[in-house]
């Protein structure tokens, strides 16, 4: 992990000198020339995960306390933005993601006051927090439900999707359900009330149902909390399946899926009729006319498609700055997310590219490989085994932060974290793997096999406790841990990868520091090279006079690639590499070590002006 040249060693210097340096707004390259470029083209996202970050009172769950315990260390690393998955009252049925009350703090992270003082922390350190929305369902135990459910003449009947049972059928058996939509988290998308003899919409949980945002009022109530958050002074929104909200309201049938007694309802409810309405009613309710440093809407989109996420980001429509879309995170999956399938890397390049192209000039891409839902990248498309661990994961670090877009860091990706090794399905927390088992083995499937899958996808494996320490449950509790740490963390951990300069949190921090004073980065187009090249991801960025080669070797052996004019490479310096045997200038044919990533830069000859 060496950074050669000027640059390099300008970047480290800047990492060091604190964390109040961060980007702000900058005209280098608006898209039409003159309009500012947003802050956040040059900033760098970290998500916490609140449960497995730190526990400050021993209870075994992390809290906000912990947090702000331990914002030296993100500002250290360089980042700009915390994102915080949910900290709301909840019954925690899906981890916080089933919200009882939008303008709380649930008590196991702390107190509204808690919440305060973390955010000016966060602040004066110079960073930014931005808070997880999730509106297109509550949990079952919101007041809104509670009213809603306690008879059909509420006021809030209206405010989730209320059906009766399929004309002819005993309601509460199957079959009976109003539609043959499939939960995401397994079974019908229904469940029947007895008491309100109806059934309520859940595309999750069934303890999730789903708000009816064909009601005004329902919009107004979640704009009004909205600016009451923004107002407490956070930066803005991740927003949680935000292309779910508009379904059909005629909640059609969708077309069964082989061997499920399922539909796949996701036509009638994936960027649904009204999804552009509604939130570009939301930008001129919540966000337009507020003064101050642009705020960052982040909007989870799944299924959604290219030319859908340009029009979602497209400045001039005012509705997202950037979506999350899952597709370069679906290449591996097979019948289903626990199915897997190796990744062809052709297939990679061709999934990124795509997306790339695709928003280059109106919209604008979210980077990411980990997050609460993902397995470990380092296990999932890097070798964890031991020799290449440090040095696979720093390749998929500088691969991903060197395309064009956002770069989002998953709490723990920092140090190389990896899968854990769960023995059996009694090790597993997560509502979505504990229902997957169960309903596989009921339904005949081999047990191992399951788990198997489970090992490799679950998202248990992104919510082990963080590693801080070589202690003992990694200095993350005094306490017994919700989640078991994953053994590795007497060798992977903060505290030594701090004191590593050749560590993947050193790598992170120069990737940081790169995109904060390089433009090509932030700002440069991409071009994608050897797209047919099955070892080697290629591609460079271009800003002005400055070119960026971004090389990576994908598998663990010696490759030897031609580059396309790879001549006028010849002699450009290192910018910035993960193996320091390989410093210097560059040499054609490209020779690559096992998961060696490097960054060149040269700057190209102005263009000659023509003889009048």
């Amino acid at each position: 992990m060496a950074v050669n040249g000027a640059r390099g060693a300008a970047a480290e210097t800047t990492t060091e000198a604190g964390p109040e340096a961060g980007p702000e707004t900058t005209t280098e390259a608006g898209s039409d020339g003159a309009r500012p470029d947003p802050w956040w083209k040059s900033a760098v996202v970290y998500q916490i995960y609140p449960r497995s970050f730190a526990d400050s009172d021993g209870d075994g769950v992390g809290d906000l306390p912990g947090m702000e315990r331990r914002l030296d260390y993100l500002a250290g690393l360089g980042v700009d933005v915390l994102w915080l998955s949910p900290v709301y009252p909840s019954p925690h049925d899906d981890n916080g993601y089933d919200i009882s009350d939008y303008q709380g703090i649930d008590p196991v992270f702390g107190t509204l006051e808690d919440f305060d003082r973390l955010l000016a922390a966060v602040h004066t350190r110079g960073m930014r927090l931005v808070m997880d929305l999730v509106v297109n369902h509550t949990s079952d135990e919101h007041p809104w439900f509670t009213e809603s459910r306690s008879g059909p003449d509420t006021p809030k009947r209206d405010w989730y999707w209320w059906r009766p049972a399929r004309e002819g059928r005993e309601p509460g058996t199957p079959g009976a359900e109003p539609n043959n939509w499939a939960s995401f988290f397994s079974g019908p998308a229904w469940e029947y009330d007895p008491a309100s003899e109806a059934y309520y919409l859940h595309l999750f949980s069934r303890k999730q149902p789903d708000l009816n945002w064909e009601n005004p009022e329902v919009r107004q109530a979640v704009y009004a909390m909205m600016r009451w958050w923004l107002d407490r002074g956070v930066d803005g929104f991740r927003m949680d399946v935000i292309n779910l909200i508009s379904k059909d309201p005629a909640l059609p049938d969708g077309a069964v899926r082989d061997g499920s007694p399922y539909g796949d309802g996701s036509p009638h409810y994936t960027c649904g009729p009204r999804i552009h309405d509604y939130l570009q009613e939301m930008h001129r309710e919540v966000f337009a006319g507020r003064t101050g440093e642009p705020l960052l809407t982040v909007g989870e989109m799944p299924g959604v498609t290219v030319g859908q996420a340009r029009l979602f980001t497209d400045p001039a429509r005012a509705e997202v700055d950037m979506v999350f879309q899952f597709e370069h995170v679906g290449l591996d999956h097979g019948a289903d997310k626990f199915d897997v399938r190796p990744l062809r890397l052709t297939d990679l390049k061709a999934s990124l590219g795509r997306w790339q192209t695709g928003l280059d000039g109106t919209g604008w891409n979210s980077l990411y490989w980990n997050n609460h839902d993902q397995p470990r990248v380092v296990s999932r498309f890097g070798d964890d085994s031991g020799p290449y661990r440090v040095r696979s994961a720093t390749l998929l670090a500088t691969v991903l932060h060197l395309h064009r877009g956002t770069p989002y860091i998953y709490q723990g990706e920092e140090l190389g974290m990896t899968n854990a090794p769960f023995s059996s399905v009694d090790d597993f927390r997560d509502i979505e793997s504990l229902r997957y088992f169960a309903e596989a083995v009921a339904g005949g499937a081999d047990p191992e096999r399951v788990l198997a899958g489970l090992r490799a996808m679950g998202r248990d494996n992104a919510r082990t406790p963080m590693q801080w320490d070589a202690s003992r449950h990694a200095g993350f509790t005094t306490g017994e841990p919700w989640l078991a740490v994953n053994p590795n963390h007497t060798t992977i951990n903060a505290a030594a990868s701090v004191a590593d300069p050749a560590s993947v949190y050193h790598h992170y921090r120069r990737l940081i520091s790169l995109r904060h004073d390089e433009p090509a980065v932030a700002h440069g187009d991409f071009t994608m090279l050897l797209p047919d090249d099955e070892r080697v991801y290629a591609f460079t960025r271009r800003h002005a006079r400055v070119e960026l080669l971004v090389l990576g070797n994908f598998t663990g052996e010696d490759v030897r690639v031609d580059l396309p004019y790879g001549e006028s490479w010849a002699g450009a310096e290192l910018l910035l590499g993960n193996a320091p045997e390989a410093a210097g200038p560059l040499r054609t044919p490209v020779a690559l070590g096992p998961w060696e990533a490097r960054v060149h830069r040269r700057t190209v000859p102005a263009p000659r002006q023509e003889e009048s």
